[in-house]
């Protein structure tokens, strides 16, 4: 269906009346629902000029755009609505005050946008209708009706339940994100009974989001059976005690008269009287100069683009905007991005339209939630497949739910599917049970004993959880997405209020959903021990009563869905929503799929080098007691501080506070140094018992019974830099320097016939500092592929390259990285065993050789203590608020780390960006390697051993080039690969 190409008399704008008769056809879109879908299907987008709210304006043009140029099979119009809402009460508010009351209020950033779209609507030369005191279905029945009986076809362009008692036959309806038309057999599938019953099972069931009373405890499919049975709503409420089932027949009786009222409201008007005639809704082909000049004000490029070529319409020079640029470089997508403008204003330019900053959004939708109780006694149980669709369908009308998998244990890789959560407005929640079950005596109270039978209920899940259109807000998304795969769920078009606090609020906050619930909405949430109690008494969460899990899993969506409602527009006002969009979001799937692909672990390897571990153990602890003269408890630092600064009176003692001697690793580090053999023995010792008991005795623990392989947890918000953390196993802390933790990286291996993958940036993050502090030497050293500790040791201490001393070599490698940590001379002075006066003068000739290096660290310093936080080169903040103390130790700390925190957190954004255009480079090249771990700088793979070189091709390609199209760095990055049969191999 094309309209653009019809030559329709009184084209360009000008009204016209076109009497509707037999063979026309007659397209109503509910103008309603495609703002909310509209709304809803995109993060926030702001008008470059002015940061005016326009995200719901450019999804709308683009929805109806595509309906105007095609829509599939269907024919093409002859009448053309797009019908609203009046914003003020109706009819049904005078049948009952509550109707509607309980409805969130409107977005306040989509309010400006209402007179923008009915402008929009206006620009396309389509007819904008609305009414006061009638609500557009009424106004979509009544069109539709006149059309039907003027022997005309009509499509109703919604997916609304409510406009389903329409269908018959000349009348259809067209859901454009499903590209389904709704029929008589549709309205049957999703109600039970033909469209000319849908009032009657709406009058027994009700709408939660209208507040429709409805009857108590009937959901669709019990009202589908009533109205089959007895035929309408009247004659079923006059033969009530007729129902054999007592609570039913009990409720029927009982709220008979809300059962009328409920018909009442649920009915569309079908002859309300026409403020514009069915005749002047005849199609109007787009004034070109109309549309395009409001896309120009609208500021959308790609839209405008699109526009002018299907219109064939040749846009003037300089009349397409251009997008604002960032680092040198464009966005790449106007709707994914936020447009830096004058810090996040919003300006109000239409009469009646309310602006404010994203920030004041924020807290006004804080003090509004502020008013609605968390109340937990009031969330619901479902047990009724019914009712869980009808939450679903809800959901999709309000276009996102706030959603929280449960499982019997806290592993997502092997927990079994219990329950799942739901909300879809503040205040109210539904938890649905699936697989709990009574056993040692305890009793599941609180609800039905009947549950939703698991396959049912994920075939109601799984379309809804996989629909980009639908906007999931999951707190901790990865681990419900790793759950979900496993039952042939892929979770898709998600927000996670926990990474949108860490884009926000890295170093300042913690983001938990527990603790952003006290920290955010003043509100202390139940907890784990409270739910499923501690020590022997405690269950797993398929043992819990049904009413407590509800109450724990209903908070836990009541509290995302509040959490993402203040979060969402801070992204905007903070500048951070290119950070959120670009490298925590996508990130997400990436590192779920590596969790859920994990790797394989040598069982017999690690018990081979366990027993080795041990037996140097013993060894060690044989020669430490020979050393100290006595046998004592190695473990205790107490002990040991007596055997060392007691006994054997060695220098460099310190006491800790409470009166103990200090044993930590520098004062043994330093005394080791000083040629003292017990301390390094005792060093030696703690190496090896930790390796053995951290990795050799526990990595066998991890193995996955179903997988037969080792599955990491990447935690996403645990540093303040952006870095990832590994655990449950911890696989980032196993020491590559050291002949036993090269060992144990021989414990992780290929399956037969594949092979292990290692790509490692070189040196990045001095890269990364060459290029954030423009420093000419080694910006040209790294261009031209030097060594560049030996190029660094030749401007500092003017000896050629050729023939260097090694040792020579290893000073400037410790000042290169020492500097990156805001190294002092104290501590480069214990890294290379030389008087501190030394160490000192090696930092100042450095700051000397490359000056631009002190300027770097003095205005990150400046730039901390002046905003409380520095960026990396992506925009990523990591807040320091206390680096302003009057503690000249804390002072010192969070200056350090102000230095180093952009140049750690670029080069973590840097392998972010690689990881997440990754997957789509090895599919476009036809390669099926996995990637399995991310150890800082350095990503592992699994491929085929004929794939392996092509594999390491296309890894070292795209880690090279992570930081386009966004920054283009002065400095190459350097990638190296190898391939071998274990990680050490590879290494």
């Amino acid at each position: 269906m094309t309209l653009i190409d019809n030559e329709t008399p009184g084209a360009g704008g000008t009204a016209h009346a076109k009497p509707v008769a037999k063979g026309d056809h007659v397209y109503l879109v509910d103008g309603s629902g495609y703002i909310f879908r509209a709304y809803h299907a995109l993060p926030p987008l702001t008008r470059p000029s002015d940061s005016l709210p326009i995200g719901a304006v450019h999804g709308f043009c683009g929805m109806l755009w595509k309906l105007l140029r095609d829509a599939g099979e269907l024919q093409p119009p002859t009448h053309l609505a797009v019908v609203f809402d009046y914003s003020e009460k109706t009819f049904r508010n005078e049948l009952y005050k509550d109707y509607k009351a309980h409805r969130p209020d409107t977005p306040e950033d989509l309010i400006p946008q209402f007179p923008l779209i009915r402008d929009a609507v206006k620009a396309f030369n389509v007819a904008c209708i609305e009414q006061k005191g009638y609500e557009a279905d009424d106004i979509i029945a009544t069109y539709a009706c006149q059309a039907h009986t003027a022997g005309a076809d009509v499509t109703i362009v919604s997916s609304d339940k409510d406009l389903m008692q329409l269908v018959r036959p000349g009348i259809q309806m067209y859901d454009t994100m499903k590209n389904k038309v709704i029929d008589e057999e549709g309205v049957m599938e999703k109600f039970g009974v033909p469209p000319s019953k849908v009032i009657e099972v709406q009058s027994l069931i009700g709408d939660t989001t209208d507040n429709v009373p409805g009857v108590p405890g009937i959901g669709v499919k019990t009202a589908a059976l009533l109205i089959n049975e007895f035929g309408d709503l009247e004659t079923l409420l006059q033969r009530a005690d007729e129902i054999k089932q007592n609570k039913r027949r009990e409720n029927l009786i009982a709220f008979a008269d809300q059962a009328r009222l409920s018909h009442k409201l649920v009915t569309l008007d079908t002859d309300m009287p026409l403020e514009v005639p069915l005749d002047m809704t005849a199609v109007r082909t787009p004034d070109p100069d109309a549309l395009t000049s409001f896309m120009r004000e609208m500021e959308f490029t790609t839209l405008l683009k699109r526009v002018a070529e299907g219109l064939g319409h040749e846009l003037p020079e300089g009349a397409v905007p251009t997008k604002p640029a960032r680092g040198g470089a464009a966005y790449d997508h106007p709707l994914r991005k936020k447009a830096e403008g004058d810090g996040g204003m919003v300006a109000p330019t239409r009469a009646g339209g309310e602006g404010g900053t994203p920030a004041q959004l924020a807290m006004n939708r804080a003090e509004a939630l502020s008013a609605i109780p968390l109340d937990r006694t009031q969330y619901e149980t479902v047990t009724d497949a019914a009712r869980l669709e009808e939450l679903l369908t809800a959901a999709r009308d309000c276009g996102h739910l706030a959603f929280r998998v449960k499982l019997d244990e806290q592993i997502a890789m092997q927990g079994t599917l219990t329950g799942v959560a739901l909300s879809l407005e503040p205040g109210k929640a539904a938890y649905v049970p699936l697989g709990h079950r009574a056993e040692d005596g305890l009793e599941l109270s609180g609800a039905a004993p009947d549950q939703i039978d698991l396959r049912t209920a994920i075939g109601l899940l799984k379309p809804i959880l996989e629909d980009d259109s639908v906007l999931k807000i999951v707190s901790n998304a990865k681990f419900d997405m790793i759950a979900l795969r496993r039952y042939g769920i892929e979770l898709s078009g998600y927000d996670d209020p926990c990474l949108m606090s860490y884009a926000l609020d890295a170093g300042r906050a913690k983001h938990l959903p527990h603790e952003l619930a006290g920290s955010l909405l003043t509100h202390t949430c139940l907890t784990q021990k409270e739910v499923m109690g501690t020590g022997k008494s405690a269950v797993n969460f398929d043992k819990v009563a049904i009413d407590k899990a509800t109450e724990y899993a209903g908070e836990e969506t009541d509290i995302a869905l509040r959490l993402w409602m203040v979060l969402r527009p801070r992204l905007a006002a903070e500048h951070v929503t290119t950070v959120y969009e670009t490298l925590e979001r996508p990130i997400v799937p990436v590192l779920a799929e590596m969790e859920a692909a994990g790797v394989k672990v040598d069982r017999g390897f690690l018990g081979s080098l366990s027993g080795k571990f041990g037996q140097e153990i013993a060894r060690l602890e044989e020669e430490i007691e020979a050393s100290a003269g006595e046998k004592f408890n190695i473990a205790s630092p107490k002990q040991l501080g007596e055997i060392l600064f007691d006994k054997m009176s060695l220098p460099g003692g310190k006491k800790t506070k409470t009166g103990a001697w200090s044993t930590d690793a520098s004062i043994l580090e330093e005394l080791a140094a000083g040629g003292h053999e017990l301390p390094q023995m005792i060093l030696d010792w703690r190496q090896i018992a930790k390796l053995k008991s951290t990795y050799t005795d526990a990595l066998p623990g991890y193995i996955n019974g179903e997988t037969g392989r080792v599955h990491t947890s990447y935690a996403l918000a645990a540093t303040t830099t952006g870095r990832l953390s590994s655990q449950d196993p911890n696989l980032q802390n196993i020491p590559v320097r050291t002949e036993e933790g090269r060992a144990i990286r021989k414990a992780f291996i290929a399956e037969p016939g594949k092979v292990l993958i290692s790509a490692d940036y070189s040196q990045i993050e001095l890269r990364v500092l060459a290029h954030m502090a423009e420093i000419p030497a080694l910006t040209q050293a790294f261009a031209d592929d030097l060594d560049i500790h030996a190029m660094t040791a030749s401007e500092m201490f003017g000896v050629p390259i050729e023939g260097m001393d090694p040792n020579t070599r290893r000073k400037a490698k410790a000042i290169n990285f020492g500097i990156i940590y805001g190294i002092s001379a104290f501590g480069l002075a214990n890294q290379l065993g030389i008087p501190r006066g030394e160490a000192a003068d090696y930092i100042n000739t450095y700051f000397e050789r490359f000056p631009g290096i002190k300027d770097y660290m003095e205005e990150m310093k400046a730039e901390c203590r002046r905003t409380g936080y520095v960026t990396t080169i992506f925009g990523r903040k990591a807040h320091y608020p206390e680096i302003n103390t009057k503690n000249p130790s804390l002072r010192g700390n969070f200056e350090r780390a102000a230095i180093n925190a952009p140049i750690q957190g670029s080069a973590a954004d840097i392998i972010r960006r690689a990881m997440i255009k990754m997957a789509a480079a090895l599919e476009e090249a036809g390669v099926h390697a996995r990637m399995l771990m991310q150890v800082h700088d350095e990503l592992v793979f699994e491929v085929d051993e004929a794939e392996a070189e092509k594999t390491m091709e296309i890894a070292k390609q795209v880690m090279s080039r992570a930081a386009e199209p966004l920054v283009q760095l002065k400095v190459p990055l350097k990638v190296d690969a190898r391939a071998g049969a274990n990680w050490e191999a590879a290494h």
